[in-house]
Formats: C-alpha cells, sequence, structure tokens
C-alpha cells in the first residue's frame, strides 16, 4: 500500500501527525491517545497497516465500518 493512501486514510479517521522522526512518522489518534509509529517508506505492507490501524482504533483499509 502506498505511503501517501495510508496516511489520508488516517487523517480522514481523525488521525494526526505528533511530530516526524527520521525514519518514522508518530501518529496519535485525539480521541484516545494511543500512538503509532509510521515508517516513512513509499509503500507499507498490509499487515503493518493493519496493526497501525488497529493501535489506533480506526477501521481497517478496505473494512466498511
Amino acid at each position: 500500500m502506498k505511503r501517501t493512501g495510508f496516511l489520508k486514510h488516517l487523517r480522514k479517521h481523525g488521525c494526526v501527525l505528533k511530530r516526524e522522526g527520521r525514519g518514522h512518522s508518530l501518529w496519535t489518534n485525539p480521541r484516545t491517545g494511543q500512538t503509532e509509529a509510521v515508517p516513512r517508506h513509499t509503500e507499507i505492507a498490509d499487515t503493518l497497516a493493519r496493526k497501525i490501524c488497529r493501535g489506533l482504533s480506526v477501521p481497517e483499509i478496505g473494512k466498511s465500518q
């Protein structure tokens, strides 16, 4: 999955960028206070994308809410 599409999905569900690191960006869900690291690669593995979505309490990509 492309990183840009994944970040768009996170923003759509209320997540915000907390800070940028060298290799990862930290994203947080303000409603739950949970934080997850998102790698700065152009491609993110689907399994990792699902793990990040679960960690931020947002629906997985491709699943209806």
